[in-house]
């Protein structure tokens, strides 16, 4: 069940295109007043930027002063492919080049690329994004993974240099499995597994989706201003 509620907070909301290699996607750019870093997200296998738990996720992010970029790992072409065949939805390779690229189309707009970059991966979207980070690891401050699928980035895990938080519901135990062998291969100086009890795979139980939100915004929020303070020593040393 995704929590109805109104929350508040001032920010500028843009529908973007993304242009990355020869494609575009269709993004949804929110910048908070004063945003201390932004949070691309990368959703699971078979749903889009629409996806109801992490909308929830990114309201929560803005009133804690983080922008995020929602955005389609797929082209509309794409995904009816996928629909029928399945074959992109588990191509991690593949959706981490798109995250990477949209990266790199943040880092280029003016409204954000002064902004420290962290990703959020729910489901299979978890590899993707740790498979990105480690291509990117002088530009990711932060990760954060939602019933995730960690263990699908593979041989990426040990060059991961991002602080990395892997939610899982208390009574998702396959996937609970599959983070704690995720956990053990992961080299990031700051790393944790948080369980959620009662909550399943999709966080659809009374109150687990908005903890798992909560525990997200909190990872961001001291990440980033670690980020900021280390930048900060590094240019007066310089």
């Amino acid at each position: 069940m995704i929590p109805d509620q109104k929350l508040e907070f001032e920010a500028e909301r843009r529908e973007v295109v993304i242009a990355v290699d020869d494609v575009k996607l269709d993004g949804t750019l929110v910048v908070p007043t004063h945003a201390k870093g932004l949070v691309l997200f990368a959703h699971g296998s078979g749903s889009s930027r629409h996806s109801p738990r992490n909308r929830y996720v990114a309201q929560i992010l803005h009133t804690q002063g983080i922008a995020t970029l929602l955005f389609d790992l797929l082209t509309r072409h794409e995904e009816s492919v996928d629909q029928y065949t399945g074959e992109l939805r588990f191509d991690i390779p593949f959706l981490a080049k798109r995250l990477v690229g949209a990266t790199r189309w943040i880092a280029n707009d003016p409204s954000t690329r002064d902004l420290k970059i962290g990703y959020f991966g729910a489901s299979t979207g978890a590899g993707a994004a740790l498979v990105a980070a480690a291509e990117l690891p002088k530009v990711v401050s932060a990760i954060v993974s939602r019933g995730g699928r960690p263990d699908l980035a593979g041989n990426a895990l040990g060059l991961v240099r991002a602080p990395t938080l892997l939610i899982v519901g208390g009574e998702d135990t396959q996937v609970i499995a599959m983070n704690r062998e995720a956990l053990a291969k992961l080299k990031c100086p700051d790393k944790k597994l948080s369980i959620i009890p009662g909550a399943t795979h999709l966080f659809e139980e009374p109150g687990t989706l908005e903890e798992a939100a909560k525990l997200a915004a909190e990872w961001f929020s001291q990440h980033f201003t670690l980020a900021q303070k280390a930048q900060g020593a590094s240019a007066t040393s310089s």
